[in-house]
């Protein structure tokens, strides 16, 4: 069968993983009276709630006489990682754009990846259905960003087709025909992306790992694309390293190949197929999979380098161990050390106490997930605040990572975005209407500056503004920014938070915890009014007397608590507070330094 493989690939919220459900249902890759969730591809618990794509997934459709494997990546910035491993694998892609919103930073992120390895994309002008689409200034706002990013001739003669995923069609003019379906998009899969390259289906196999995944019956299973040879179950392989040294020989104990949103064992593959292995025990991504006789390894594409560090500590509170069961740095050792073997995108490194350990990624979202998987598993951990990884430059000086920071925000609100974001020691570079009464706002800022900035914008802008962030260049030290205003409300005592002193203390500051919470002397339980730290008894009840007059006992009304979600908490302490996460809670604290933590916080500081 004659072979197509393409990504899919756009900013966050363009439509992606819609479109592949439909792509699965008019191929006939689903049944009729199938039961399918929408967004099929989302798999994971997290990317259904929150609605993201966060780990890259491969499948396969029919269409005519062609199998078409496909493979859905995440949109947001911070799991880009993702995507520039799986365009090694593919030979085409299709760039989804919003047809109001136009190139977003996400767009241009995976454009100038896909243009690097030389691919030629189809470009599809997705939601033409919405009120305010304006498809004539999205295409000519694509046909820049493709110049800008010094596309070729060739890369520049990119078909073009609009439709709607949600709706299922696609046509070569936006007002249809829709009645086809994506039939016009199937087509012209077959017609630009060129077939995988099978001219060294008689050389020894060799493959690179792009996706690497746990399976409780077959063990490790690595994903890639047969470069050349051919490859059987039970075949001897071997795995080299990046550098070329030699980390195991194994046999193949079972071949997996996409087939709609299962995959199912096959007894051969050959170059250009996208498949499944399993059998090996250490290797994993960015590795060459080959036949013993080969000696060189594959050139593996280069990942962006992280940008944001935070420390992972064992939990030390006076309430570790009460609601997780996986407290010890060796098993939070261990899961970290297996994060890192699937996402390239993440460094891990060990303290010297042992007791925690620096991850650096692209992204606090990229770390904010991590962490809640492993609380979603049982553990319990001390993370601090996210800090940014500076750079010397050959003098010495001091670099740090610049974003490109796109805001869209209703015309009103634009004058305290661009206050605030000065403020941060962010240089506005464009600015100009993007229709129904907005503008969008372009800056290159500092990361440190935008570290807790999300919730601030959305108070400013009464929660109207959308924010998009990428990596742009590692700059000169901008200078100190200014930090948070409030200082914090502490419990002076261990036990449970009472009604009656929580709202004697209202006047002090919010509270972030609910009534009838445990708490412990060094907890976080309010923000202070003022700008420094003050110590409060939240445990302190009515006195009872044997005199009840009229008036004295009415219920107490509370105002409702700040609600401190995990990604809010790691974005608004300071450098001397943590993250409590188990299971069940998520609790604030001081960071009261013995010897021990002050070193860790001094060599965390030193890390950033």
């Amino acid at each position: 069968m004659k072979l197509r493989n393409i990504a899919i690939i756009a900013h966050v919220d363009h439509g992606k993983t819609t479109l592949v459900d439909k792509l699965l249902a008019q191929s006939g890759s689903v049944r009729e009276n199938q039961r399918v969730d929408e967004r099929a591809m989302d798999s994971n618990d997290l990317e259904k709630e929150r609605g993201i794509t966060i780990l890259a997934k491969a499948t396969s459709v029919v269409w005519k006489d062609t199998r078409i494997n496909i493979v859905d990546t995440p949109g947001h910035a911070d799991f880009g990682g993702e995507v520039e491993r799986i365009l090694n694998m593919v030979d085409g892609a299709v760039i989804l754009v919003d047809a109001s919103e136009g190139p977003m930073p996400q767009t241009k992120f995976v454009l100038s990846k896909a243009l690097k390895v030389g691919l030629r994309p189809i470009v599809a002008i997705n939601k033409i259905d919405r009120p305010d689409e304006r498809h004539q200034e999205v295409l000519n706002e694509i046909f820049d960003l493709f110049a800008n990013l010094d596309a070729t001739e060739e890369q520049l003669d990119f078909p073009v087709l609009y439709g709607s995923g949600r709706g299922g069609w696609m046509a070569e003019a936006p007002e249809g025909p829709q009645d086809q379906g994506l039939a016009p998009l199937f087509d012209l899969i077959l017609k630009h992306v060129p077939e995988p390259d099978t001219a060294g289906k008689d050389e020894p196999f060799k493959m690179i790992g792009t996706i690497l995944e746990a399976n409780n019956f077959l063990g490790r299973i690595i994903t890639g694309r047969i470069q050349s040879g051919s490859i059987k179950p039970n075949q001897s392989v071997k795995v080299l390293s990046g550098s070329g040294e030699l980390l195991e020989s194994g046999r193949i104990s079972k071949i997996l190949a996409f087939r709609g949103l299962e995959r199912q064992p096959i007894d051969y593959a050959e170059a250009g197929d996208i498949v499944a292995i399993a059998g090996l025990q250490k290797g994993t991504v960015a590795d060459t999979f080959c036949d013993p006789q080969v000696t060189e390894p594959l050139l593996a594409q280069p990942i962006d380098p992280p940008t944001v560090t935070m420390s992972f500590i064992v939990n030390n509170s006076p309430l570790a161990g009460t609601e997780g069961d996986k407290v010890t740095s060796r098993v939070i050792r261990d899961r970290l050390l297996k994060e890192a073997e699937g996402n390239v995108a993440l460094k891990i490194e060990e303290a010297e106490d042992k007791d925690s350990f620096y991850v650096s990624g692209r992204g606090e979202l990229q770390l904010a997930v991590l962490i809640e998987t492993m609380r979603r598993e049982g553990f319990e951990i001390g993370v601090s605040r996210p800090r940014v990884v500076m750079q010397k430059d050959e003098n010495g000086d001091t670099l740090e990572p610049i974003e490109e920071v796109v805001i869209d925000v209703d015309e009103e609100h634009s004058g305290v975005v661009v206050q605030k974001m000065s403020e941060r020691k962010a240089e506005m570079v464009e600015l100009r209407p993007s229709g129904g009464g907005r503008q969008r706002l372009v800056f290159h800022a500092p990361t440190r500056g935008l570290i807790g900035y999300q919730s601030e914008l959305l108070t400013d802008t009464r929660g109207t503004a959308i924010m998009n962030r990428l990596f742009h260049s590692y700059q000169p030290y901008k200078g100190p920014l200014p930090g948070r205003v409030n200082g914090v409300l502490l419990a002076n005592a261990a036990g449970e938070s009472v009604a009656y002193a929580m709202f004697n203390l209202e006047d002090r500051g919010p509270m972030v915890i609910d009534p009838g919470e445990k708490v412990y002397a060094g907890m976080i339980i309010g923000i202070h009014s003022r700008d420094n730290d003050l110590e409060v008894n939240v445990l302190k009840g009515k006195q009872l007397t044997n005199i009840r007059a009229a008036g004295k006992d009415e219920a107490v009304k509370l105002t409702p608590p700040i609600r401190m979600t995990l990604d809010r908490a790691l974005s608004w302490i300071q450098d001397d507070e943590l993250v409590e996460v188990t299971p069940k809670s998520i609790r604030l604290r001081k960071l009261y330094l013995d010897s021990n933590e002050r070193k860790r916080f001094e060599k965390s500081r030193n890390v950033a």
